[in-house]
């Protein structure tokens, strides 16, 4: 026995396949102390290796990693945390996520986007019925280096509580006034104003909005917008409340027609609304659309363009936003002293076959 060791550990020195195999067998876990001494560094040279931002020498860093891959060593995440203060975690809060086809494709952006920047995705699930401040505190225990908050609401109060953790806070399509998180929107205002400008110019006489969540700055934002314009033109609009969802959204579609003044247009504050309302409007008041009412929907989700649907809709531009949200958390997480950042971003009007349009 104390012969074979002794040539396994002369084997380890000259660094033999056949040392390889063997010690492979032996072993049931590599450490950094073995790479170090394979590539005759020390172990703290091993561990900023595996961190691209480390001043190691290239042609050490390739003959450490090359070592690493052949003899199966992988780093331990949360023991390099504790060395370097950072997890490279950012944490992703959603809500709506089963709900609004929207979220899918939006996680699946940022997701993507994070990991080319070398951060892993921890993804907190908020449903309709939990408040985010009660969960974030929670989240912030992971000791994650940033948080993105999407398709939820969160309170000034906690926004702050994330600065005093040292945590940045980016959100994503939505705003807090007056706190120290970045945010990054679409134009919602403004898309509001689009929609209301093409019913007005179209010849309609008794449009509405359908709202989402009343308490979401999306759903007050596009509200405020699409208000104006019928301010402006003397025109009373109606509103209902559809809750983001589909089924809350066709009751309300046929509250709406369903009256001694039907409306003759609906803006819709988000695309599933609109499908609900348009089914409801063919389905249960057997009307048609865009003769009798005009649909318009918000985000232009891959649904929207689907012939049955056919929904005009405001296009959000995701892509900038996503990439603008994940550089500047990044960014933030980097340089902590970093202000936040504030941007609002056009949408797009996407005419199909849902609404009338003037001649």
């Amino acid at each position: 026995m104390t012969f074979e060791c002794v040539n396994i550990h002369f084997s380890w020195i000259i660094f033999s396949d056949e040392t390889l195999r063997i010690n492979m067998k032996k072993k049931d876990k590599i450490t950094s102390i073995e790479v170090a001494q394979l590539a005759g560094v020390s172990q703290s040279t091993v561990s900023r290796s595996f961190s691209p931002e480390s001043p190691v020498a290239v042609k050490t860093r390739e003959r450490i990693l090359g070592i690493a891959n052949k003899i199966g060593y992988q780093p331990n995440a949360m023991a390099r945390s504790l060395i370097t203060q950072k997890s490279n975690i950012v944490g992703i809060v959603i809500s709506n996520v089963t709900t609004n086809p929207f979220y899918p494709e939006v996680l699946d952006l940022l997701s993507r986007k994070f990991q080319q920047n070398g951060q892993k995705v921890m993804l907190f699930s908020v449903h309709r019925d939990q408040n985010l401040d009660d969960i974030l505190p929670q989240l912030l225990e992971y000791q994650v280096d940033g948080i993105l908050i999407t398709a939820a609401t969160l309170s000034s109060a906690m926004a702050f509580e994330c600065q005093r953790w040292g945590t940045p806070l980016t959100l994503f399509n939505r705003y807090i006034p007056d706190s120290n998180a970045s945010w990054f929107c679409c134009d919602n205002v403004a898309g509001g104003r689009l929609v209301g400008q093409m019913f007005i110019d179209s010849g309609h006489k008794s449009p509405a909005f359908l709202a989402g969540n009343e308490d979401t700055s999306t759903s007050i934002d596009r509200e405020k917008g699409f208000m104006e314009i019928m301010v402006e033109n003397g025109v009373k609009a109606l509103k209902e409340v559809g809750n983001y969802n589909y089924n809350d959204a066709y009751a309300a579609a046929v509250r709406l027609v369903d009256r001694p003044d039907p409306v003759d247009a609906i803006f819709c504050a988000n695309d599933i609304m609109a499908i609900g309302a348009l089914d409801a409007i063919r389905s249960a008041m057997n009307m048609k659309v865009p003769e009798d009412v005009s649909i318009i929907g918000f985000d232009d989700i891959p649904m929207a363009s689907w012939p049955s649907f056919n929904l005009t809709t405001v296009r959000q531009p995701v892509q900038s936003m996503v990439d603008d949200s994940v550089e500047d958390l990044i960014s933030r997480i980097n340089t902590p002293e970093k202000p936040p950042n504030h941007k609002v971003i056009m949408g797009e009007l996407v005419i199909r076959g849902s609404s009338r349009i003037s001649i």
